[in-house]
């Protein structure tokens, strides 16, 4: 159900289930969880096999929960919990989404850190049509990436996306053919800047705190750096 490459400086993680757009199982995501959350390498790269990146949560496991409000919940909470495990990865996690990324799958991308579509990927958070929406950290995400008024309209109507779109409104950064070409862009970089870098984009404390671990952190790469940076005035 997931697949992981773990050759060179990127971490290869595959949703492998083609059959079902790659939904996710409690099964799957706690595999998931695992993947990402061992990686070791600078960056880890996130796809799916087929044609689609993910439909979320597999409704199978939806409809097995028997409209228990505590099983529910406890659903939910793993969901959100592979999310921030994405999110707070010292590694850069790109999201490389071809064809359709749904639901909970559209929540996981919006946990990494870059996210990059191909021409035919599509957008959606379908559930509000059967009365639910995506519980997995999207409520969070979503405004902080699109803005709150495109995320309202977005999530709201149910619509789908097309790629265009998804660039315009920031839920996706680059539009490539090849989303991997990005992954392997940015594993070119100094691993220990990518993950001091990466720590202080996140990082959301006050102004003042966080002004104090980025100059800190400057400070650690500098000094790591001194040859490297010495080199480049030659």
């Amino acid at each position: 159900m997931i697949e992981v490459d773990a050759d060179g400086p990127i971490r290869t993680v595959t949703m492998n289930r083609p059959d079902a757009r790659n939904a996710l199982t409690v099964d799957g995501l706690e595999a998931l969880e695992s993947a990402i959350g061992e990686a070791e390498a600078p960056v880890v790269y996130l796809r799916g096999r087929g044609p689609a990146f993910c439909a979320g949560a597999d409704l199978n496991e939806v409809a097995a929960l028997e409209g228990d409000r505590d099983r529910a919940a406890a659903f939910a909470r793993l969901g959100q919990r592979v999310a921030r495990t994405i999110e707070d990865s010292p590694a850069i996690v790109v999201a490389g989404i071809d064809g359709p990324a749904r639901g909970g799958g559209l929540e996981l991308a919006l946990a990494c850190d870059v996210r990059v579509g191909t021409p035919d990927s599509t957008y959606g958070e379908p559930g509000v049509s059967f009365g639910l929406f995506g519980a997995w950290g999207g409520t969070v995400r979503l405004p902080r990436v699109m803005g709150e008024g495109d995320a309202l309209e977005f999530a709201l109507s149910g619509r789908s996306i097309d790629a265009e779109t998804a660039l315009r409104t920031g839920l996706i950064s680059r539009l490539e053919d090849d989303p991997r070409s990005v992954a392997e862009e940015i594993a070119g970089n100094a691993a220990d800047a990518l993950g001091v870098l990466k720590r202080r984009l996140r990082d959301d404390g006050e102004r003042a705190t966080q002004e104090r671990r980025e100059a800190d952190s400057f400070a650690d790469l500098v000094a790591a750096h001194a040859d490297d940076i010495d080199a480049l005035l030659e």
